[in-house]
This record gives structure tokens, sequence and C-alpha cells, in this order.
């Protein structure tokens, strides 16, 4: 699918330079940024991602292990 994306010019002519520094295409940035923000809202980015992410138990049905400490009241 191609979709059009419009950048400011300072910010296009940052981009190409870390292309250029890193020796990347304006593609593989975009690719980059869009896989970290799915990542940091909890979409899975490929069906490998999604399958590690269904196979893991949810926290809600395996509760952890926690303590409660009463604490010694005091004389």
């Amino acid at each position: 699918m191609r979709k059009l994306i419009a950048f400011d010019e300072d910010t296009f002519a940052k981009l190409t330079q870390l292309g250029r520094d890193r020796m990347a295409t304006i593609q593989e940035l975009a690719d980059e940024a869009f896989a970290d923000v799915l990542k940091k809202h909890g979409i899975p980015i490929d069906l490998r991602d999604a399958l590690r992410k269904s196979a893991a138990p949810s926290r809600a049905a395996t509760p952890g292990k926690t303590r409660s400490r009463t604490r010694k009241a005091s004389s």
C-alpha cells in the first residue's frame, strides 16, 4: 500500500541527513519509527510478534507473587 506523508523542509533535510549518516533510506527510517510507535502502544508489529504476545500468559490470568508487609505496632 502506498501513502504520502508531508514534511516541512527542515524536518525533511534532517531526515535525509540522518539517512545518509546511517546509510538508510527515508522508507527504512519511517518503518523503524512506526514500528516503535506500535510497540509503545502494545500493538503487534508482525505475525511473529502477534504470536509471541498471544502465547504469553496474561497477567490477569496468572497472578504474580505479592508480598504484603504488616507493620509492627509501636508501643
